[in-house]
C-alpha cells in the first residue's frame, strides 16, 4: 500500500498531461507511489487493456484529414476513427486527427504503421492514440491512410471530414485539381479509365452481365455471338458510369471528365485517391 499523499495537484497535472480521467489519474499515482512517469506509463497500459476490451467493437465514425506538402508533389489521406459521432465532431478530437495529419506530412511517411511510429512532442503516436482511447472510452486509432506522389497534388475534404480525395496530375493545374476531387468525392469511379480498372473487377462485372442475361428471357436462343456483343456493351456502359475519365462531368453534363480535362489544357490524371468513413 502506498504512503505517499496524492494531492488534487498532482491529480490535475496528470489529467492535463494526458486527458485521462480524475479517477484515473488517482489511481495511476496511487499504484505508482506518485512517480509522474510511472503514473503515465501506468495510463497507457490501462489504454492498451481497453483497446483489448474494445476489439469487437466497430469504429465507423471519425475524422479525414486530406492535406499535402507545400509543394504540392506529395498528398496524404489520414482517417482516425472512433465509435460514435458525438466524438468525431468533439473540436478537440479534430484537433487530435489533423496534428496526426500534420504528422504525416511532417514525417514523409508511407504507411499507417509507420506512422504510428512518429513522435509528436517526444511521444509515439500509437501511445498519445492509447492515451486518447483511455481518456474518452471509445476504440480509436488509424484505420485507414493513403499517400499519393505526382508532379503536383490537390487534396480535399468533403462534408465536415468525412471524406478525403486526392488527385495526382502531370503538371500544376489548382482548379483542375479541385474539380477532379469533387468529381471523384460526387462519383465514386473504381479507377481513372478503362485500362486501369483492376481485373478483379472486370471479371466480377462480366459474371454479374452474364449471369443477368442468362435470367433474361428475351435472350434464350440469341447466337453466341450477338449475346458476346451485347455483353460487350454492357461492360462498355460499366466503364463509361464507373471510370472517372469517361464520367459525365459533374459541372457540366455535356461533356466527359476526359473532354473537361482536354480544354483545360490536355491535363492528366495520374492517380486518385477516395477514402470515406465507414
Amino acid at each position: 500500500m502506498s504512503t505517499v499523499t496524492i494531492s488534487a495537484q498532482d491529480i490535475n497535472k496528470l489529467r492535463q498531461a494526458t486527458g485521462a480521467g480524475m479517477m484515473d489519474c488517482r489511481k495511476a499515482l496511487t499504484e505508482t507511489n506518485g512517480d509522474f512517469e510511472a503514473a503515465i506509463d501506468w495510463l497507457r497500459k490501462q489504454g492498451q487493456k481497453v483497446a483489448a476490451k474494445r476489439s469487437d467493437r466497430e469504429a465507423k465514425e471519425g475524422v479525414v484529414i486530406a492535406q499535402t506538402t507545400a509543394d504540392n508533389k506529395t498528398g496524404f489521406v489520414v482517417c482516425i476513427s472512433c465509435e460514435t459521432d458525438f466524438v468525431s465532431k468533439n473540436s478537440d478530437f479534430v484537433a487530435f486527427a489533423k496534428s496526426i495529419a500534420d504528422a504525416a506530412v511532417a514525417n514523409n511517411v508511407k504507411s499507417a504503421e509507420e506512422l504510428n511510429e512518429v513522435l509528436i512532442g517526444g511521444v509515439k503516436i500509437a501511445d498519445l492514440i492509447n492515451d486518447k482511447l483511455a481518456s474518452i472510452g471509445e476504440k480509436i486509432g488509424i484505420s485507414k491512410f493513403e499517400r499519393v506522389e505526382a508532379p503536383y497534388v490537390s487534396s480535399y475534404i468533403h462534408g465536415a471530414n468525412r471524406m478525403g480525395v486526392l488527385v495526382g496530375l502531370d503538371k500544376e493545374a489548382p482548379e483542375v485539381g479541385k474539380d477532379l476531387a469533387m468529381q471523384i468525392a460526387a462519383m465514386n469511379p473504381v479507377a481513372v479509365d478503362a485500362d486501369s480498372v483492376p481485373a478483379d473487377v472486370v471479371a466480377r462485372e462480366k459474371d454479374i452481365i452474364l449471369e443477368l442475361m442468362k435470367q433474361d428471357p428475351k435472350m434464350a436462343g440469341k447466337p453466341e455471338e450477338m449475346v458476346s456483343k451485347i455483353a460487350e456493351g454492357k461492360l462498355n456502359a460499366f466503364f463509361k458510369e464507373q471510370t472517372l475519365l469517361a464520367q459525365a462531368f459533374v459541372k457540366d453534363g455535356s461533356k466527359s471528365v476526359g473532354d473537361y480535362l482536354k480544354s483545360a489544357g490536355d491535363v492528366k490524371v495520374t492517380v486518385f485517391k477516395r477514402v470515406a468513413l465507414g
